[in-house]
């Protein structure tokens, strides 16, 4: 009897091009966004930050998240802290940076932090319709 082949779990050549191109394009799309929240000094909510780049932001934000890593290591110079979480609450370092460019933060019960008035600093994309004669 011959041995069993294992399968590769690694992807075809094709496949890696198709998932780089798509992370690749996301993670500029959203590299594009973080700059925009920069210079209107506004944070914004991870679903808010993927719906506006064009993609879903993934089961408890894990699509949107992956890319923020991507983003904060290929431009470090970006202000990914501006990513906030849907319900307010931030990380130790969020924390940090949002603290040394204004923002002010409320400690909670848990020991974790928010961002205090967190609806007035969130950036509105709203569209204007413009009316047609």
């Amino acid at each position: 009897m011959l041995p069993q082949r294992e399968r590769s779990t690694a992807l075809p050549p094709y496949r890696r091009i198709i998932e780089m191109t798509i992370a690749s394009t996301r993670a500029q799309a959203v590299a594009n966004i973080l700059w925009e929240l920069k210079k209107a000094e506004k944070l914004a909510t991870l679903s808010s930050i993927a719906d506006r780049a064009g993609f879903t932001p993934g089961p408890q934000c894990r699509t949107i998240s992956a890319c923020l890593k991507n983003v904060r290591r290929d431009w470090p110079h970006l202000e990914w802290w501006r990513a906030v979480a849907d319900n307010g609450q931030l990380e130790t370092e969020q924390e940090t940076f949002l603290k040394s460019a204004g923002f002010r933060t409320n400690s909670l019960d848990s020991g974790n932090a928010e961002v205090d008035a967190f609806s007035e600093q969130l950036m509105s994309w709203e569209v204007v319709e413009v009316a047609q004669d």
